[in-house]
């Protein structure tokens, strides 16, 4: 299920939602990311963030992805709710979660999902500090998170 929205989400409901009437799922594993206030020396931290997209075009990608790591792992379901809009230091940003028979399938997919998300899925970040505002440029890291993930190996049911 994908979800992308500008109100927040309740996490122990949509886990619920997630595992309700399949008595089969063994393991949930799930991510849920936070606006951080990020001080690095000299910086003022961030007094928000607001997160862009282009709807239509945001929801296939997501889809896509999620369709990928449901093909590469056995799972039962999984979601991604991620919002878009202005938010502030602890609010949530996005939920990925991954039901399987088995605690590997879901682990694995939820990192996967994670890391093909933030290097794959339309988004622009627009920080606020009180030196004013910056886009956020990719990081390495995350390309490389994500490179883990470029030649797919079939998970064992």
């Amino acid at each position: 299920m994908i979800r992308v929205q500008r109100e927040d989400f309740d996490v122990a409901a949509e886990l619920d939602r997630l595992t309700r009437g399949n008595r089969a799922i063994g393991g949930v594993a799930s991510f849920v990311g936070l606006v951080r206030d990020l001080h690095a020396p000299g910086d003022a931290g961030i007094k928000a963030m607001t997160l862009e997209h282009y709807p239509g075009m945001t929801e296939k990608m997501l889809t896509e992805i999620e369709a990928e790591a449901q093909a590469r792992w056995p799972l039962d379901a999984s979601v991604i709710i991620h919002r878009y809009g202005r938010m502030e230091p602890g609010e949530r940003i996005v939920l990925v979660a991954c039901a399987s028979r088995h605690r590997d399938a879901a682990f694995d997919a939820c990192r996967f999902l994670m890391d093909w998300l933030k290097t794959k899925a339309p988004f622009w970040k627009l920080e606020e500090t009180a030196a004013g505002e910056r886009w956020v440029a990719a990081r390495a890291g995350d390309d490389a998170a994500a490179e883990r993930w470029a030649h797919p190996k079939k998970a064992a049911e």
